[in-house]
């Protein structure tokens, strides 16, 4: 089975933002078809490709419909194949490493301090342990052959 294209965007009226998405979602698309994926995985991105072609031929295009259909093909790669975009990982623990590690170490310090202006101090050390934690992750992930070599927009 093979993925659907996405159809060119009328020139008119179009921003810059959205020619960026639609060129994302073409060099994505183009990644893809390029690797072995199952079928149900393909149905499922040619369902949201044939959404955002109907919505480019009533010319009522949006750069949400670009921005929505990105991050359900990139989810339904992720949850399936396992297959994910270059720094996706070290920009989910980034935000996890500042809840689960950071804001617990602040209160600690300034619990500790006996002034809970401090807690903030938890903050960048929870964002650096984040980061360090999404970076590995990210390698083993290249060294798995399940990155993408696009980045998310």
């Amino acid at each position: 089975m093979d993925l659907t294209q996405l159809n060119e965007i009328p020139t008119e009226k179009v921003s810059s933002r959205l020619k960026r998405k639609a060129e994302f979602l073409k060099l994505l698309l183009a990644e893809l078809s390029e690797r072995k994926l199952p079928d149900s995985t393909i149905r499922k991105i040619n369902d949201e490709i044939n959404s955002l072609n109907f919505h480019l031929s009533e010319k009522s295009i949006k750069t949400s419909h670009f921005t929505k259909a990105q991050y359900k093909i990139l989810n339904i790669l992720e949850q399936e194949t396992g297959l994910v975009p270059k720094n996706h990982y070290k920009q989910k623990w980034m935000g996890i490493g500042m809840a689960v590690f950071g804001i617990p170490l602040g209160v600690v310090f300034g619990t500790t301090q006996g002034n809970m202006a401090f807690i903030g101090i938890g903050i960048p050390i929870g964002l650096v342990m984040g980061v360090a934690i999404g970076s590995q992750k990210d390698k083993k992930a290249k060294e798995e052959g399940k990155q993408l070599q696009v980045d998310i927009m």
